[in-house]
């Protein structure tokens, strides 16, 4: 079942690679992100879609929450996270290439576990991806969703950057 608004977000940990080991030429390995605590006492938004590097993805999703990131901290959001069903390694690589810096946290659920407890599922096996997440957005207030936007059953890009700033008010 799908996450609903007041619910509590599902316990999960995400993976996040952030620099590089320049003695190594790689980035640096993947720190566990505990959701609860990442959640608690903030709020945040968190977007989810199908694939790093993928067209939607890359050249609408993420921008757009790049492009409006000032306008959600002024509405009082304190992060904004991207996630994927990628490993952290891939979420990183992602970020650099599309200069988020620290404004997006580009977090990794390669097993896709979290996106599984969220009710969120994608099966694009037939597409050569295998089990992804779903196109979405949440809004998180101290660990509970407060917003709920799932491309598919909301009106079209529904879970992208303007439609969450919209809905904070």
């Amino acid at each position: 079942m799908a996450i609903n608004i007041g619910d509590k977000l599902p316990a999960g940990t995400l993976f996040e690679s952030v620099g590089q080991d320049a003695a190594k030429n790689c980035p640096m390995p993947p720190q566990p992100v505990d959701m609860a605590a990442l959640t608690a006492g903030k709020k945040v938004v968190i977007f989810g879609l199908p694939g790093a590097f993928t067209p939607t993805c890359s050249a609408q999703h993420v921008p757009g929450y790049l492009k409006n990131f000032d306008a959600l901290k002024a509405k009082g959001v304190d992060a904004v996270v991207c996630m994927s069903v990628n490993d952290g390694f891939v979420m990183g690589a992602w970020g650099q290439s599309q200069q988020v810096g620290d404004k997006i946290r580009m977090l990794g659920d390669g097993s896709g576990a979290f996106t599984k407890a969220l009710g969120l599922e994608l099966d694009l096996t037939g597409k050569g991806m295998g089990v992804r997440c779903q196109r979405f957005s949440l809004l998180i207030d101290d660990g509970v969703v407060k917003q709920v936007n799932v491309e598919g059953v909301g009106p079209a890009n529904c879970s992208f950057a303007e439609n969450m700033l919209a809905q904070l008010g």
